[in-house]
């Protein structure tokens, strides 16, 4: 299973300290794929080990009933072992080339850019497509530098595999990122913090088609 630029449009990160109170991951899960999600990454930072593998698992399953490529953040070696497609790296989770001896050359793996040098190394190791960001000031994540405009559009321009921008995304100011060729948008709150998971995912998928000129 491999990334393609059309059906990667919208990435949804799910973490069990991203939810509502009340909310379960699985059934939130459930409902981003029912609103149109594409991809679905696990993102636990602050979940014991043994508890991530039990729940990745539980979401891997889900994802591939429903043919939807499913990946960890941040760890090859988790994902390894819960039967993941892929793993998305940061510029210090680990390196391309070791995750991809490890998970084989059919999985996916994406790595983090804020830059189109980084970009370009990313692809050069083998990633399979670049998360480029911060885009906007996030809530997960409010003390970065959003990444500029014409650095995004610089970083989509740099490489051949496909670039989804990330970072406080939302249906709103996506609008700010047409014409930089991004293939999709990866998201937390904007789906994933909504009463309605089904209805924000529909929105913030339509969101992204309208900006980079697909039709549904």
């Amino acid at each position: 299973m491999k990334i393609l630029s059309e059906n990667i449009k919208l990435y949804c990160i799910a973490g069990s300290e991203s939810l509502p109170k009340g909310k379960n991951i699985e059934e939130s899960v459930s409902e981003a794929i029912a609103g149109g999600a594409d991809v679905i990454q696990m993102r636990e930072k602050n979940m014991p080990y043994a508890q991530k593998l039990v729940q990745a698992r539980r979401l891997k399953k889900i994802c591939t009933e429903k043919n939807i490529p499913f990946i960890i953040n941040d760890c090859a070696e988790l994902a390894y072992e819960c039967g993941a497609d892929g793993v998305h790296l940061g510029r210090s989770d680990g390196d391309i080339q070791t995750a991809r001896k490890l998970l084989g050359e059919s999985a996916i793996i994406g790595a983090t850019a804020h830059n189109s040098e980084e970009a370009i190394e990313a692809a050069e190791n083998g990633a399979d497509y670049i998360g480029a960001g911060a885009v906007f000031v996030s809530p997960t994540k409010n003390d970065t530098v959003p990444l500029s405009f014409n650095e995004l559009k610089k970083i989509c321009g740099s490489v051949d595999i496909p670039v989804v921008a990330i970072g406080g995304i939302n249906t709103e100011n996506i609008f700010k990122l047409a014409g930089t060729s991004i293939s999709g948008a990866a998201v937390i709150s904007a789906v994933f913090q909504q009463n309605n998971i089904v209805l924000a995912a529909r929105n913030m998928k339509q969101a992204v088609i309208e900006i980079i000129g697909v039709t549904l």
